[in-house]
């Protein structure tokens, strides 16, 4: 039997470490009431969309303080999101889906976010389960 040792070499310092590209907030299945498409029943009556979003951001600062302020808060986040699904309505649930990222990245501290906009009772003439839209964006 040998006793286990430590690798050579220096400790890592915590001070030293670089941002996670890996840390995620994930939001999953975020329902509100919208009036978008392209059929004028749509907008009229309007329907449920339920939309995801996966943010890539350096969670880091907030686990070492112990602080929503160091953090992408998803509650406040989510009633943004809220806001534009309820909003200004749009033809495509890809313009949505845009949309929608552009308010994940307004805030400084998340590197790239995909957004999945599900629009399950899309006007499709045949039995389906969901329809949705993915897109990726991030910073440069």
């Amino acid at each position: 039997m040998t006793d286990h040792q430590p690798a050579a070499g220096p400790s890592p310092d915590p001070g030293d470490a670089r941002p996670s590209t890996t840390d995620r907030i994930v939001l999953t299945g975020l329902r509100a009431h919208g009036r978008h498409g392209v059929y004028p029943q749509e907008r009229a009556a309007g329907q449920d969309f339920v939309v995801d979003v996966e943010l890539t951001v350096d969670l880091a600062p907030a686990a070492a303080s112990d602080d929503v302020t160091d953090t992408v808060h998803y509650g406040e986040l989510a009633d943004r999101l809220v806001a534009i699904v309820g909003g200004e309505p749009v033809n495509l649930i890809e313009t949505l889906a845009d949309r929608l990222a552009a308010q994940c990245l307004a805030d400084h501290r998340v590197r790239s976010v995909t957004v999945t906009v599900h629009k399950p009772q899309a006007p499709i003439p045949h039995q389906f389960t969901d329809v949705a839209v993915v897109l990726t964006r991030g910073r440069p």
